[in-house]
């Protein structure tokens, strides 16, 4: 039979059929991706081939369908194991907050990387704009000029007010959308905004550390009561970039895209080399100087995840 992942718990996976049945499925023996070594070798939003047991209720996951794109993280304390947090995605959102917990800028830009380097349209969601004053809605406006002037969609929510969250439904209606951020930024709180009755688990934010703990223990395909899925994953406290060369990791940086190969070496690395125009659009302010320090970041420590 075939059907779509929709719930993984590292163990077991539950699996819409296309029978409109859910089953509890394991994975046949030593089952593995081919070419993918992540600790999760199928992953929610995964098309799979499974089996149904006797009882009817449990099956066994054989098969695996390629794969339209997908996005991956580096597994928590096992820096050299990867995790693939969704497949076959249209976008990705990555909600922030700039307070209660802070969203670093490193962060942001280190999703933005990950999802430009897997070819999924990325969406920022800055949350929490009940907590902010006048000043802090100028900085607000700050950093999301910095990501909508080289393309990308942002949007300021109250997930906790409802404010401007009927804004999103249009973004997500009918889409498959892998939904993503710190803990404690609010995305539990959002996810229940968006599909009333659902109810997810929120937590408060700790006083000692100022980050959330963790709700949303596994990823889970949620239906969109407007048209549209949602696979909510549970909290980053960090991420490293994968499997990007350091050759490459300019092209994934698109204010970066314009200069390439126009310096005036081929090999140039955009750090310290003469008639580099990339660190001269940097000086004109041409490209954001914070984005250039994460570039900076990045190439210089590839397991930089702060």
């Amino acid at each position: 039979m075939r059907g779509l992942v929709t719930k993984s718990t590292g163990s077991w996976y539950q699996v819409l059929g296309d029978d409109g049945v859910s089953y509890d499925c394991r994975i046949k023996g030593k089952f593995r991706t081919k070419g993918i070594k992540t600790t999760n070798p199928v992953a929610v939003g995964d098309w799979v081939g499974f089996d149904v047991e006797p009882s009817g209720e449990n099956g066994i996951i054989t098969t695996l369908e390629p794969r339209k794109n997908y996005i991956i993280r580096r597994s928590v304390n096992l820096s050299k194991q990867t995790q693939i947090l969704g497949a076959n995605l249209d976008q990705a959102v990555l909600v922030v907050t700039l307070a209660s917990p802070p969203t670093s800028l490193g962060f942001i830009d280190r999703f933005l990387v990950t999802a430009e380097a897997y070819g999924i349209p990325a969406i920022l969601v800055f949350n929490k704009l009940d907590l902010f004053s006048e000043e802090g809605k100028e900085i607000l406006q700050q950093y999301k000029a910095i990501y909508e002037n080289i393309g990308y969609s942002c949007y300021d929510v109250s997930a906790l007010e409802g404010t401007h969250v009927d804004v999103l439904q249009d973004v997500l209606k009918d889409k498959v959308t892998l939904v993503s951020g710190h803990s404690g930024v609010g995305k539990s709180t959002l996810i229940n905004r968006l599909v009333p009755g659902l109810e997810l688990r929120t937590g408060r934010i700790s006083d000692w550390s100022d980050k959330g703990k963790h709700t949303t223990t596994f990823a889970e395909m949620i239906e969109l009561p407007f048209g549209g899925k949602l696979i909510d994953t549970p909290g980053i406290r960090e991420l490293g970039i994968v499997d990007i060369e350091k050759t490459e990791l300019s092209h994934f940086f698109p204010e970066m895209r314009y200069y390439l190969n126009k310096c005036r070496f081929n090999n140039c690395r955009h750090i310290n080399e003469p008639g580099c125009v990339v660190l001269d659009a940097v000086e004109q302010g041409d490209i954001e100087e914070s984005r250039y320090e994460s570039y900076l970041s990045m190439y210089a420590n590839e397991d930089n995840r702060n």
